[in-house]
């Protein structure tokens, strides 16, 4: 008795173990489908729907992806698709600073060590967070700048940059990784419906 329990308690721990390294494997990913639409419109709830749009069109473009298609680049000088959805990751962090008012010291252009699985699930849950907090009664744009901090240097936005800039310049990028993984061999999958944001079964 006292083998079996030793046993369970030892294979209790490795699962645990397993799924702290594989923290795709433990929650489900937000975005798999866009998120019913609000009864009526204003200006968060119209930004609100781009970053779902966002979060969409990221969850499919990065389903699925090999480890060659994460290092196909179309030239030498180009970003893989791996560093460029590092960058994604950069711009969605500067969307969801900017809702949460707090500046930014890192520019958005880096790479990441962390592995692909967790990049794409942070992108994922950081869009969900900004989405939310635009979905809020009491979120107003007039009230959220972007900053960017370097050391004493701080350079402020209005929100309407963050619009025309890290939002529109994040689809950009995601429209770059479903055109890399066509190229190296593993297209988009067709049942993501980008117009409905659902997915045909």
């Amino acid at each position: 008795m006292k083998k079996v329990i030793i046993s369970t308690l030892l294979l209790l721990g490795q699962l645990s173990l397993w799924a702290q390294n594989n923290p795709t494997m433990t929650t489900t990913l937000p975005y798999r489908e866009i998120p019913a639409y609000p009864e009526s419109y204003s200006a968060e709830s119209v930004v609100a729907r781009m970053i779902d749009g966002l979060g969409f069109r990221f969850y499919w473009a990065t389903e699925g992806l090999r480890p060659e298609d994460l290092a196909f680049r179309p030239t030498p000088e180009s970003r893989s698709s791996e560093e460029t959805i590092d960058h994604i990751m950069g711009l969605s962090t500067v969307a969801l600073n900017a809702l949460k008012n707090q500046p930014n010291v890192r520019s958005g252009e880096e790479t990441s060590p962390l592995t692909f699985e967790v990049k794409r699930r942070k992108t994922l849950e950081i869009l969900q967070e900004a989405s939310n907090l635009l979905k809020k009664a009491d979120t107003k744009l007039d009230n959220h700048t972007m900053v960017f901090q370097n050391g004493a240097n701080k350079t402020e936005f209005p929100f309407w940059n963050l619009i025309n800039g890290p939002i529109a310049d994040a689809l950009w990028h995601v429209g770059q990784v479903v055109s890399f993984r066509r190229s190296s061999g593993n297209p988009f999958n067709g049942k993501a419906n980008v117009l409905t944001g659902k997915v045909r079964e």
